[in-house]
């Protein structure tokens, strides 16, 4: 066989090389082949030129360099100058507390942060592992990694396909792709050219790698493998979609570079005046300005909100909801639209039935999913049904149930499940609820389904009557009869009636099925085409559906008083999706737009389109993509909802990607920032609403840390200006902003939330943490503190206390005052004990925490030698205790002024 590159340049677009538009035979003359396969020569030259048929690995960052990305910090870069420093004067002990809490910090970040990119491996983990392929004449099994294009691949029920194939005989196949198209039925394949573009879904001559064969049979010709399949091309979606930032990281990122600023300005500045000025020996001066910079450094800052974080997300995987990276839980507070699949998201992915129509009027079908509960009704009676007058329904009922191929089972759990189409499914469903006499079935020969002709027969013995059952689309079948049941028995078929009451059932987006019998002879078992073509009566059509799920509706009803968008994004067809949108509660007035209305919008237009609609149909990945982009680019923080690996690379974009736990695939779940152990839309909700009050407490928390730093500083800053003794030593501002700053902030971490949080829309996220408030409330607090340290200084100066007394009495008072200032931190702008103590225990045991560890740090020999602190008789904690309660009751006055404040501005 000649030498051959018809695939090695089309790995890149989707649909490249247009394989679905070209019949059989140019497929194969473009691919130099033929149904006799390869040669094994020319397959193995093959092999060594495209490469073998899996999906590129990517390197993974080592341990040791995630390690140190803990460190790449503004704020972290002074802490480790001022460890340099401090060792170069030789201050040991020093530059060895400063390192621990540096790398205390790179240690918690580390351990608590799961970056490990493992999405792509379990796609790779899709593919299938082996192959069975014809090559010169010969069918064999190769290892699925060996095919070549040019190769024929046999497929049979339950096989993965191993790589994209142009299909040929094709007998009856059916493939489930909703991994790949988001559609819930499975597809019916064949093997004739499309004679125009056609979207992923609708490609019907292919088959696809990743996807699997629920029944048929049928031949492939590989046209693409590996990096160029469908499934490679959402594994480069994923590869090229990089890591986002959360609106907390930049928020916490622009902070840290504002505190690096001003502290290198106050550093040179004062480094001047002191230099200069008031003559400060060097090493004094250094060791002062070292001081500075580690009191005004938050080092305690990125503990707490990894602490924070943390909790926040086992509070979530409490409530089925599985934090996969640590930022997610305050952008979900942030989160001001959700993209969500429609099938097994917002949807129970269960087909059931919701009416029948006959020839006598329309019955309802109640119950949801696949369990066998609910009435059958007719004519809005609730009673149950006499089946001596309904014959014409327990007819239909019959033909459904017995020209059937799947089956209907419970597991150990309680849960029903299907065993073969989700359709037929749903009609064996029906058959239960209805709890008709078990009558007597003999089946015998019967024509499988396929898309060729879109109906299955069976002819069959029941109850000792010979009759062919007859199940399809219902255009089909109205084509094929002559009569219709009716309660008075056979009449001419009323066609004008059927195209009437069908069109209002599509309307509803219900997906349609029609069934039709006709009494034969018995004495023949064998069944073909031609006895189809006559005698044949309309029994009537099931409206289906893959029904809401209840949960949903509240769910999206929360979003809403929330103000947070909600939008499907779907596979499947736009009218069923704007009926199952109207059923959500999602609009009145909704209309959806198409995949290919989506591709003929350039970026810009996408940008105005994105907010417009709430509904998309027949989407590919990449639409989900640009959809996801087109809302990022309007400001919006993005959630993505999703089960199948289509929706992957869209996840992997959002702010917060969305996996179902149970439905979705490995490569969803790893693609991910938040895992729903439940499959349950109500879930987010939740998980927003803990997402707000994670992000409240984070806010409190930085609010209470803030002006104690401030107030440190301040306390050097102006010790230098005076030309006086430094007020607190390196280590003892260490031991505040560590040990007692982040007890303290713990317990603001379990503060509760606030009341009408739901009820307020997504705060903006581009707003700094540190808004205008955030700011006057750091400096007036952090005015009182050192206001407080400066006149107790000055007062045991005039007692004539030594430095080390003042020093450990200024340290007790600063944490005593910092405890009181958290009580303050509870309520941002109401008065704090309205919260009440109860309602967070944990601001009982972070004081008696804070006790132990200030007697730790003032009475015990070696911290006191540590940390230059000296024994407090029992009238310090007094004291200080009195200029707490002080500084407590100044913040609520400031809180009560700015109430009135805001009140007389309306």
């Amino acid at each position: 066989m000649t030498t051959m590159h018809p695939t090695e340049h089309k790995a890149s677009e989707p649909g490249a090389g247009g394989w679905y538009r070209k019949s059989v035979q140019q497929t194969m003359t473009e691919l130099q082949t033929s149904p006799a396969g390869l040669s094994p020569d020319e397959a193995g030259a093959r092999l060594a030129r495209v490469g073998p048929n899996a999906l590129p690995a990517r390197d993974s960052d080592p341990l040791w360099l995630r390690f140190m990305r803990h460190f790449n910090d503004v704020l972290i870069y002074i802490l480790l100058v001022a460890a340099v420093a401090t060792a170069l004067m030789g201050h040991w002990t020093d530059t060895v507390v400063i390192l621990l809490v540096a790398v205390i910090n790179a240690g918690i970040g580390f351990f608590q942060e799961n970056k490990a990119e493992k999405s792509l491996a379990a796609l790779r983990g899709m593919l299938s592992s082996s192959a069975h392929v014809v090559r010169s004449g010969r069918k064999m099994e190769v290892d699925a990694s060996a095919l070549v294009p040019g190769d024929i691949v046999v497929l049979k029920p339950g096989d993965k396909i191993p790589a994209d194939v142009r299909l040929f005989d094709v007998h009856h196949l059916q493939v489930e792709e909703s991994m790949l198209t988001g559609e819930s039925l499975t597809v019916g394949k064949h093997a004739d050219a499309l004679d125009k573009d056609a979207l992923l879904a609708d490609r019907i001559n292919l088959g696809f790698s990743g996807t699997n064969v629920s029944s048929g049979n049928a031949r492939g010709v590989v046209i693409e493998t590996g990096a160029a399949t469908e499934l490679g091309r959402i594994n480069r979606m994923i590869s090229n979609v990089g890591e986002s930032e959360t609106p907390l990281l930049r928020q916490i990122a622009q902070l840290g570079k504002r505190i690096f600023q001003l502290i290198v300005g106050m550093m040179l500045a004062l480094f001047v005046i002191g230099f200069f000025w008031h003559d400060y020996p060097f090493g004094e001066l250094l060791l002062s300005l070292i001081s500075l910079a580690v009191a005004s450094v938050p080092e305690g800052l990125p503990a707490i909100v990894s602490i924070i974080l943390s909790l926040g997300v086992q509070r979530m995987a409490r409530n089925k909801a599985i934090i996969r990276k640590l930022p997610t839980v305050e952008t979900l507070g942030a989160m001001s639209v959700i993209c969500s699949d429609k099938t097994g998201t917002l949807t129970m992915n269960e087909m059931t039935v919701k009416g029948v129509l006959l020839a006598d009027g329309i019955y309802s079908v109640e119950g949801q999913s696949y369990e066998p509960r609910g009435r059958i009704t007719f004519g809005g009676v609730s009673e149950p049904l006499d089946w001596s007058r309904h014959g014409t329904l327990e007819a239909f009922i019959h033909a459904v149930d017995i020209c059937n191929d799947s089956s209907l089972q419970r597991n150990d759990e309680g849960r029903w499940s299907v065993v073969g189409g989700p359709t037929e499914g749903a009609l064996k469903v029906l058959a239960r609820k209805a709890d008709l006499a078990e009558a007597e079935v003999r089946k015998f020969g019967k024509i499988p389904f396929d898309s060729a002709y879109k109906y299955m027969a069976r002819r069959c013995d029941v109850d000792g009557q010979s009759l062919i059952y007859l199940k399809g689309a219902p255009d089909v079948l109205l084509r094929m009869c002559q009569q219709q049941l009716t309660a008075a028995g056979a009449e001419p078929l009323d066609r004008e009636y059927w195209e009437r009451e069908m069109s209002h059932i599509a309307s509803q987006g219900l997906r349609m099925l029609a069934a039709a019998y006709k009494p034969v002879p018995a004495q023949n078992e064998a069944i073909d085409h031609e006895d189809l073509q006559q005698g044949m009566i309309f029994l009537g059509v099931a409206g289906l559906m893959d029904p809401p799920r209840p949960e949903a509706i509240d769910a999206i009803a929360m979003c809403k008083r929330a103000g947070i968008q909600v939008k499907m994004i779907t596979g499947d067809h736009p009218d069923t999706a704007v009926a199952i949108a109207g059923m959500l509660g999602m609009g009145d007035d909704l209309r959806a737009m198409t995949g290919q209305e989506l591709e003929q919008a350039d970026d810009e237009q996408l940008r105005s389109l994105a907010m417009q609609y709430s509904v998309f149909a027949r989407t590919s990945p990449e639409h989900k993509l640009r959809l996801v982009r087109a809302l990022q680019a309007n400001q919006q923080v993005v959630g993505m909802t999703g089960d199948g690996v289509n929706d992957a690379p869209a996840l992997k974009q959002a702010d917060v990607g969305i996996a179902m736990g149970i439905k979705g695939t490995e490569v969803t779940k790893e693609a991910a920032d938040m895992v729903l152990t439940d499959d349950n839309f109500s879930t987010i909700a939740n998980a927003v609403r803990e997402g707000r009050r994670v992000y409240d407490n984070l806010k409190k928390t930085v609010l209470f840390v803030l002006p104690t730093n401030m107030a440190q500083g301040l306390l050097i800053v102006m010790a230098i200006l005076a030309g006086t003794v430094i007020p607190l030593s390196p280590l003892q501002i260490l031991w505040m902003n560590m040990a007692t700053s982040t007890t303290l902030s713990f317990a603001l971490a379990f503060e509760p939330g606030e009341p009408g949080m739901m009820r307020r829309p997504p705060r903006n996220a581009r707003e700094s943490i540190l808004n205008g408030f955030a700011v006057w409330r750091v400096l007036y607090v952090g005015g009182l503190l050192t206001a407080a340290a400066f006149l107790l200084e000055a007062w045991m100066l005039s007692n004539g206390q030594d430095t080390e007394h003042i020093r450990t009495m200024i340290l007790h008072t600063l944490v005593t005052a910092q405890w009181a200032y958290m009580f303050n931190c509870r309520l941002q702008d109401q008065f704090s004990l309205n919260a009440g103590l109860l309602r967070n225990a944990a601001l009982l045991t972070v004081t008696f925490a804070l006790i132990l560890l200030q007697c730790f740090v003032i009475y015990v020999p070696f911290m006191q030698s540590a940390f230059h602190t000296v024994a407090l008789p029992f009238s310090s904690w007094l004291i200080s205790l009195g200029i707490g309660v002080l500084v407590f009751f100044a913040v609520e006055l400031e809180k009560l002024v700015i109430r009135r404040w805001k009140a007389s501005r309306g």
